[in-house]
């Protein structure tokens, strides 16, 4: 559902409110030639305005610099990990796409930096002290430690910040281990926004809000287990970075055989990522149903290159009844390499 990308109190925007802003701004749209983005982020923006919100979560489109998110003066900036993404926009080494995802930062205005990284904490340094602005680098001060469990529908944690207590046995509803980072860089900011008076909460709440996070934006694709038997997993990881977690996780896992449902748009990285996949995987080779889809031979081609071996589908629907027909109970299926794909199945 196109709605599900803007939401008050995670609730979809309306669908009047959708008719009616287009309506409205059509004639405008057409004469400056707007993208699918920033059409959808003046929507986002006139419908936070008429319901009033406190606070608005803004993600960019890509990149930062240049992105039209990048016109509001936020309370604070955040930046999550740095890797090699839309390399064609954004450039081709990290430090590059740093600078890019660097120009959110606003004078004056704290940022949080998710993860240190030796290409890019100078580039976020620099931009930090060009701006007069706070840097934090989140993992300095947080420390998520993951707890074991049989339950496999939440990750446990404790989590600490400058050495002391924080939040204790905090059941945590997504489950890629990536998110661990993820829940550093969420604490630091909430943090920061308290220290500076934006926003009043105890930590009571902030694990509330964190063990609910599903609940309250809908969010899906991210290691998110459709069945278990046999276990069926659909994760949106489109890059290097991302498909590397995914794997590592993979690994992890204890089955008979492994298939996976795999599709890619056609600005990716194919070869980097296909060569990152395990093996010892029977493949099941899709093209998500839009325009920017890579085309299946295509990708069953490179696949065949980087030593994986599978068969070719239709669409995305053909190729996950095709693994879930072929699998046993005790195997393990995954759906993935790209938000596209995950979509069709989620």
């Amino acid at each position: 559902d196109f709605r599900e990308r803007i939401r008050v109190n995670g609730q979809v925007i309306t669908e009047d409110a959708v008719v009616t802003f287009v309506e409205k701004y059509r004639p405008v749209f057409d004469t400056i030639q707007s993208s699918f983005f920033e059409m959808t982020f003046g929507l986002a923006l006139d419908y936070f305005v008429h319901e009033k919100v406190d606070l608005v979560v803004l993600e960019t489109g890509m990149g930062g610099r240049l992105d039209s998110t990048n016109r509001c003066e936020p309370l604070i900036s955040v930046i999550t990990n740095i890797g090699f993404d839309h390399t064609a926009f954004l450039g081709d080494t990290l430090e590059k796409i740093a600078g890019e995802k660097a120009g959110i930062v606003k004078p004056g205005i704290p940022v949080v930096i998710g993860k240190r990284q030796f290409e890019t904490t100078k580039v976020f340094v620099s931009k930090a002290e060009e701006c007069s602005s706070e840097i934090y680098f989140a993992e300095d001060q947080v420390d998520v430690r993951r707890l074991q469990t049989r339950d496999s529908s939440v990750q446990p944690c404790d989590i600490w910040y400058k050495n002391l207590p924080y939040l204790e046995a905090m059941n945590l509803p997504l489950l890629g281990h990536y998110q661990m980072e993820n829940l550093c860089t969420v604490v630091q900011t909430i943090e920061i926004l308290r220290v500076h008076g934006c926003i009043q909460l105890e930590n009571k709440q902030v694990g509330e809000g964190i063990e609910n996070v599903i609940g309250n934006t809908g969010l899906m694709g991210r290691w998110q287990i459709l069945q278990k038997y046999p276990f069926t997993i659909a994760d949106t990881a489109h890059n290097v970075d991302g498909i590397k977690a995914v794997v590592n996780q993979l690994v992890q896992l204890r089955y008979d055989k492994l298939h996976m449902v795999f599709g890619m748009v056609s600005d990716k990285d194919a070869f980097s990522i296909l060569n990152l996949l395990p093996k010892n995987a029977t493949y099941y080779f899709c093209k998500p149903d839009i325009p920017r889809g890579r085309d299946v031979e295509q990708l069953s081609e490179e696949a065949f290159k980087a030593g994986l071996n599978g068969k070719t589908y239709h669409s995305v629907r053909q190729a996950y009844n095709a693994a879930v027909n072929n699998a046993g109970g005790n195997d393990v299926i995954y759906v993935g390499g790209s938000t596209f794909v995950v979509a069709e199945i989620v």
